[in-house]
């Protein structure tokens, strides 16, 4: 009984998780990248439903390519991200108090079927609607590319989102290589680590299958690849940091 009751709550949460996407994406049709990316009104019936019938019909895996190089994919500076992040977010917020008073600018990403949240210390759950869509949408394209390469499904982790000025203050006293002129501070970019990821498992059916995180991280990498030269973000390798650092256009 108690797997079952998982279980429902597990569908139950996907179910709202996608609803809310819709709605997004309905009240701002912009917010997926302009007339470069058409946006679809539509409820997702979960991730890789059409890549997963590929793999029923007996279709081999796809291969996994990486990018030749994490550094020559993904070079955009802060001053490269700055542009954009002025350009489509919303003014600085002191603190949290003062983001709290911000939520018809700001979309709560605390949690999704597609990714998971790390316990924030020093950023707050928000993004502009257009930030929060591209989220989602790389969240979505993951798992879809899992699945046509035959890798168990695993959320990546999110690790900083939105920064208040307080936030920014803060990190600087204990980090001398933290930038005032943040990119975190207009709601419009966001990290992703790319040495941790979170198995998704079915409570009912069979343990999944180790995956080791640089097969996971070559994926990833393929998917803000795509997005990238799309047009939709800036990227970011971050090497100390390890994370891809990433802002909305």
């Amino acid at each position: 009984m108690a797997t079952k009751r998982l279980k429902n709550r597990y569908l139950q949460t996907l179910g709202i998780a996608t609803m809310a996407l819709a709605l997004v994406r309905c009240a701002f049709p912009g917010v997926a990248g302009g007339s470069r990316v058409p946006v679809v009104c539509e409820v997702l019936t979960g991730a890789g439903a059409e890549a997963a019938s590929h793999l029923a019909d007996g279709e081999p895996p796809h291969r996994i390519y990486s990018v030749p190089s994490y550094r020559a994919a993904f070079p955009d500076s802060n001053s490269v991200q700055l542009g954009a992040a002025r350009r489509w977010g919303v003014k600085p917020v002191k603190d949290r108090h003062d983001a709290e008073a911000r939520k018809s600018e700001l979309v709560y990403m605390g949690a999704s079927p597609y990714y998971h949240v790390d316990p924030l210390h020093s950023s707050i759950p928000y993004l502009v609607p257009r930030a929060s869509v591209l989220l989602q949408d790389i969240g979505q394209a993951f798992f879809d590319s899992l699945q046509v390469k035959g890798v168990p499904l695993h959320r990546f982790i999110v690790t900083s989102v939105l920064r208040s000025q307080a936030d920014v203050s803060r990190l600087r006293r204990t980090n001398p290589n933290a930038t005032e002129q943040s990119c975190h501070l207009y709601g419009t970019t966001f990290d992703i680590a790319y040495n941790r990821y979170e198995t998704v498992s079915d409570p009912d059916g069979p343990r999944r299958r180790e995956v080791r995180s640089d097969t996971l991280k070559f994926v990833l990498s393929e998917v803000l690849r795509d997005m990238r030269e799309q047009g939709r973000c800036y990227v970011k390798y971050e090497v100390k940091q390890g994370c891809f650092h990433m802002t909305v256009r």
